[in-house]
Formats: C-alpha cells, sequence, structure tokens
C-alpha cells in the first residue's frame, strides 16, 4: 500500500522523484509545487525545494521534512526545528489526519500543503502564521494534546496516553484523567479515550508517552 501510495503522489507531484537511501525509509526529493485556497484569503500557488523521508513504520512514525533551497528563513517564526526539519505539528495531531487514509498523498495534503501555504502567505504579507502557533517541543506537544483529549495538565495528558498504552478492560478499571473521582469506565471521558484505540494500537500511545518522558 505504501509503494501504491508513493506513485500516486509521484503522478500528482511530477517535481518530485524517489531518491537513494541506504536505510528502509523511502526519500522523496525534488520540487513540491502546490495550489491550494483557504476560506477568507486568497489562492497561493508556490514551490518549495523538499526532502522528504518516509520512515518504514509509517504512519505510525509521520514523515519528515526538510526545505533544501533556503526560501523558508531558519528561526522559530517560521516553525524550523533546530534539526532543520519543518515543524507541521503534534505527531498525534497528524497522525489522527492520517488514520482513516494512511497514504502519503493524504499527508502532502492535509499535513504539509497546509503549513506551506501558511509560510508562503507569511512571506509575502507578514504577521504571524495564519493557522496560528504552538510552543516549540514539549511544550507544545503537551499543550496540543490537551486540546486533542480535551485534559488541562501534563499529568492528565500523560495519564490519558498511559491508560491508552494497556489493554482497555485494566484501563477502565483505572482512575479517570479527567480528575472526576470516577474511574474511567464509569466516565464520558471513556469515549474520547475509546475513539483513539479505533485508530491506533497500544504499541504507538507506548511509544508517544516514551516520546513526551524522553524530551
Amino acid at each position: 500500500m505504501l509503494q501504491n501510495g508513493i506513485l500516486d503522489f509521484l503522478k500528482d507531484y511530477p517535481g518530485m522523484t524517489i531518491a537513494p537511501s541506504r536505510e528502509n525509509d523511502t526519500i522523496l526529493k525534488g520540487l513540491f509545487k502546490f495550489k491550494a485556497k483557504v476560506e477568507g484569503l486568497p489562492e497561493i500557488e508556490d514551490s518549495y525545494s523538499l526532502s522528504i523521508r518516509i520512515p518504514s513504520k509509517f504512519p505510525f512514525h509521520i514523515p519528515i521534512v526538510e526545505e533544501d533551497g533556503g526560501k523558508i528563513p531558519r528561526d522559530h517564526n517560521y516553525h524550523i526545528n533546530p534539526d532543520n526539519t519543518l515543524c507541521l505539528g503534534s505527531p498525534l495531531r497528524l497522525f489522527k489526519k492520517l488514520s482513516r487514509n494512511p497514504t502519503i498523498n493524504v499527508f502532502a495534503e492535509e499535513c504539509l500543503v497546509p503549513y506551506l501555504y501558511a509560510v508562503s502567505y507569511k512571506l509575502q504579507n507578514g504577521g504571524s502564521f495564519i493557522f496560528g502557533e504552538l510552543a516549540h517541543g514539549q511544550k507544545g506537544i503537551i499543550y496540543d494534546y490537551t486540546q486533542l483529549l480535551g485534559l488541562t495538565t501534563r499529568d492528565q495528558v500523560i495519564y490519558a496516553l498511559r491508560l491508552l498504552g494497556v489493554n482497555k478492560r485494566l484501563a477502565n478499571k483505572q482512575a479517570c484523567p479527567c480528575k472526576c473521582g470516577k474511574r474511567l469506565g464509569a466516565c464520558n471521558f471513556r469515549k474520547v479515550l475509546n475513539q483513539y484505540r479505533q485508530i491506533a494500537p497500544s504499541s504507538y500511545y507506548r511509544e508517544q508517552l516514551q516520546n513526551i518522558k524522553g524530551y
């Protein structure tokens, strides 16, 4: 499925090609051209020289994108990570966008193009990112996870990920992360976690928990 998805991507973005890789990952390089419009904002047609590394564990590991042409300023105002990769969003939010149809084209359309549109708009008009901005590093990830899960604190997010990392029956016997005083199985918050259980195995959430704790 990944191979077919890459072929579809190359048809839709003919400026990109498959580049040599010594690892199991697939690397796509070239000129990424896009045209996009946001309601209330102008249509933008632009292009960027990109390198997209697609991990062998896609979609559970999100593609890593670098801009090779120096068109995007290398500072936090344009959400460039210290390792020169593009900060497209928190891992869980990006994965959620991919979960229903995990293809490279969906990644391009739902994750990459919105970021590039925001960059192009900022380069042309100044101001802040039009889709809002997260803090960098763990602080931004934790904040975004509170929004996705409907929680308020870092400890609640970590506890919710821990519950997602074990089987449902065991998790439902534990205290609910929402701090209502009930066990999870007796609280409506279980429906929130069950939605996430449907899109990824428990091992995915254990990995997310380790990534957060590892910052």
